[in-house]
């Protein structure tokens, strides 16, 4: 069993650090190449499943990864809501707000970590009570956020997982121990790196 996660290729706002929650903001060209990059790496892989966010940016990474026509849409994998923070940076945030910080504080009009969480605990149960290998395609707070959970952590603790676009991660079991067996890979680092 196998849980690999993709962030999606990068776009103009995750470029200049700006909050993109439900904001549906393409892929910049080099977006586009990042994700065309994941094609090879996920090209040796069988996957069970192919789950995405339903936001534009996670789809055409699908897409372009080569598992678009296999993709089912879950609102589970939506990136967190920032509210009254969308399209902001955390310096432009902090200007008013000297000590904000996402992981404690959540956002005014948006989510908190603990909401992200509750969203996610019924979609890494159902991970862990399939078998299989599923692919996921989303979003960077929200990915640490479910890697969090998936280790039984409290959805706060996704702060400890820097995470790149156009990368991929695999979340699996050491016997009986949720684990992380691969984190933040480019995917040229990728084929070789994960035995299926």
């Amino acid at each position: 069993m196998a849980i690999v996660l993709a962030r999606h290729g990068e776009t103009e706002w995750s470029r200049d650090k700006r909050h993109t929650g439900r904001t549906d903001i393409p892929l910049t060209e080099r977006g586009r190449e990042e994700a065309r990059s994941l094609r090879d790496a996920l090209g040796d892989w069988s996957f069970d499943r192919v789950l995405s966010s339903p936001l534009g940016r996670a789809l055409e990474t699908c897409r372009l990864a080569g598992l678009g026509e296999r993709a089912e849409c879950t609102d589970a994998l939506l990136e967190w809501d920032y509210g009254d923070y969308e399209g902001i940076t955390t310096a432009e945030i902090r200007t008013e707000r000297p000590d904000w910080f996402l992981w404690r504080d959540g956002c005014p009009g948006g989510e908190s970590a603990a909401d992200v969480g509750a969203r996610v605990d019924p979609l890494v149960e159902g991970l862990k009570a399939g078998e299989g290998t599923v692919a996921l395609f989303a979003h960077g707070h929200l990915l640490r956020v479910l890697t969090a959970r998936w280790l039984g952590l409290p959805p706060q603790d996704g702060a400890l997982f820097a995470l790149s676009t156009a990368t991929l991660s695999v979340l699996g079991f050491e016997r009986e121990t949720a684990v992380i067996t691969r984190w933040n890979a480019p995917a040229a680092d990728v084929p070789s790196a994960i035995p299926q």
